[in-house]
């Protein structure tokens, strides 16, 4: 079971803990203008749980942040 913890508050150092098989890791959080146009947050590394590594990303898109179409 994967479970996370994103905190968002643009005054601090944005982080995400990742547990997985019971191991825990932090990884930071970079603020991100997607391709899309949409922003958020991003973050990757990698951890070891249960005596096997994994490569983790993170992907924090802000709902309604993607620019409007303009109608012509």
């Amino acid at each position: 079971m994967v479970s996370f913890k994103v905190n968002l508050r643009m005054s601090d150092v944005n982080m995400a803990t990742i547990q997985l098989e019971g191991e825990k890791m932090v990884f930071p959080l970079s603020k991100k203008d997607f391709k899309t146009g949409s922003r958020g947050f991003f973050g990757q590394g990698k951890m070891m749980a249960g005596g096997k590594n994994y490569q983790v990303q993170i992907q924090c898109v802000e709902i309604g942040s993607k620019p409007k179409e303009k109608k012509e």
